[in-house]
């Protein structure tokens, strides 16, 4: 808000040394005011142009080294037990807690709960999937109704599944899998 003043004012100044008037005889007259509207439109476009300009696109190239040590770090658990709430190789893994782990080990900061990993980094298309890519699938209604897992590269992702399975990899051309699944998160970039 305090920019538009700023331009409001800068506006009036320019104005009344062009017509030579006093800034307050110019503020009141008619061509002061198709100016000030023009000036208010220029700074609403330019600030809304600014909203966007500054959030990059994904970037879709190779996954960079940090995101292919999280997929390493998640495949030194196949084979691991699923346990509800579980995030440590001693305990065992959820879905979420397996990824919260596997970044966590390599200095970076996921949330732990599957809802909020749903919603962190930025979202991508499936298409510019790569390492490292946090997936989400809505496996079943309601909050608790989410899963994720780690994409791996080659269309599959490494997961801890459901209680009585274990860790392991599984394919996106599985039906069930690519019809479950509503975003890929991109946190490393």
């Amino acid at each position: 808000m305090q920019h538009i003043c700023v331009i409001f004012l800068t506006f009036a100044k320019l104005f009344a040394n062009t017509v030579g008037c006093s800034m307050e005889a110019a503020i009141h007259s008619n061509t002061w005011r198709r100016w000030r509207n023009f000036a208010l439109l220029l700074a609403c476009a330019v600030l809304l142009t600014g909203c966007g300009a500054f959030r990059s696109a994904p970037d879709s190239g190779p996954a960079p080294e940090s995101a292919r040590k999280v997929v390493k770090t998640a495949y030194t658990q196949m084979g691991k037990k699923y346990r509800p709430g579980g995030a440590s190789p001693q305990k065992g893994f959820d879905c979420s807690g397996l990824i919260w782990w596997a970044y966590n080990q390599n200095g970076v900061k996921v949330p732990r709960i599957t809802t909020d990993q749903a919603h962190t980094g930025q979202q991508v298309p499936l298409s510019s999937a790569r390492q490292g890519d946090i997936l989400v699938f809505r496996t079943s209604s309601g909050p608790r109704g989410l899963h994720t897992g780690i994409y791996a590269g080659g269309n599959s992702f490494i997961h801890s599944p459901r209680r009585g399975e274990n860790v392991r990899v599984e394919s996106l051309d599985v039906p069930y899998w690519r019809n479950k699944l509503i975003a890929v998160r991109r946190v490393v970039y």
